[in-house]
């Protein structure tokens, strides 16, 4: 055999060698998630209110944020987990103060480092959703929700017959993976961002018929 011949398939089967050790090398997937969360947790640091405990993630949250998304069984344990955890409001009053609920959609203030602990929060509602029509500026990260209570018949929100789109209403927004395992909507309620009081000021601007969601 001509030695170059031969010196092209050592080569060949150095490279061949090396690349199988290559493969062989390569971290898991599990390990890369150990890196990811060591990163994670290496790149932050408690201070004020925002404590370490904001970079744990629960089984809702490392499942939905995984390369694949969770199958139906894994979907099924976490939204049933989730919505275990919702806290239905006291006495059975849903709606609060609909101009309220406007300055929390308007407001995404809160939960730094820099504010005192206690201090309300806002909702940041129109960073993703469409919500009065006299706001121009807003996010379609979620869907509109302009009209939202008068596109689904809710007349009086206290009528029996209204009064499954109502709890659905409060779920979503007190913690919205109960509905879908994956959902980017913040856990309003079950993340302490707003309080129960907070959370009737936004169902009365969703659903109350005189706020300006429904009444233009």
């Amino acid at each position: 055999m001509h030695s170059k011949h031969k010196k092209m398939l050592a080569l060949a089967g150095g490279l061949s060698a090396l690349a199988l050790v290559g493969c062989a090398s390569l971290p898991s997937s599990a390990e890369l998630d150990a890196e990811a969360q060591a990163m994670m947790k290496a790149s932050f640091r408690g201070q004020g209110i925002a404590k370490m405990d904001r970079v744990e993630q629960d089984l809702a949250q490392r499942a939905c944020s995984a390369e694949n998304q969770p199958d139906a069984a894994t979907q099924q344990r976490i939204e049933a987990e989730q919505m275990a955890t919702i806290k239905w409001p006291a006495g059975g009053q849903y709606l609060g103060d609909w101009r309220e609920g406007e300055k929390l959609a308007q407001n995404g203030r809160g939960m730094t480092w820099t504010d005192a602990a206690g201090a309300p929060s806002g909702g940041n509602c129109y960073n993703c959703h469409q919500i009065s029509k006299a706001e121009i500026s807003f996010g379609t990260i979620g869907p509109s929700l302009y009209q939202y209570g008068k596109l689904r018949g809710v007349s009086d929100p206290a009528a029996p017959e209204t009064a499954a789109i109502v709890q659905y209403t409060w779920g979503k927004i007190w913690n919205a993976k109960a509905y879908n395992a994956c959902s980017g909507m913040p856990r309003f309620g079950h993340a302490g961002v707003l309080t129960e009081a907070q959370v009737r000021d936004i169902m009365a601007l969703l659903l109350d018929p005189k706020s300006p969601v429904n009444a233009q």
